[in-house]
């Protein structure tokens, strides 16, 4: 009889454990998932477009992108960082794509 009680505690404390576990990687795994970003202007180039235009084209990773509006139009400003560690901005105008 104690085998069997034995045999039942691990058995319900491994499944509490995996559970645990489980839980923890989906909480994880949700949290890691970094919000759509959705801005688009009419006939425009998107702010994840002109993200990923400029790591491209500079060959750097964007660190920051903020929508402004600049006499009337809108700018994403774009900070970027290269391996070496050279931080600088990059304006695009959202509507043509061009960047300023």
């Amino acid at each position: 009889m104690r085998a069997v009680r034995r045999a039942v505690r691990s058995f319900v404390a491994t499944t509490m454990c995996l559970s645990a576990v489980t839980g923890f990687f989906q909480a994880v795994e949700a949290r890691e998932a970094p919000p759509p970003r959705i801005i688009r202007v009419a006939a425009g180039m998107s702010i994840d477009q002109a993200v990923e235009m400029v790591e491209r084209r500079f060959n750097a990773k964007v660190i920051r992108a903020e929508t402004r509006d600049e006499g009337g139009r809108t700018v994403y400003a774009l900070r970027l960082m290269n391996d070496s560690g050279r931080v600088w901005v990059v304006r695009v105008d959202a509507q043509s794509g061009s960047v300023l």
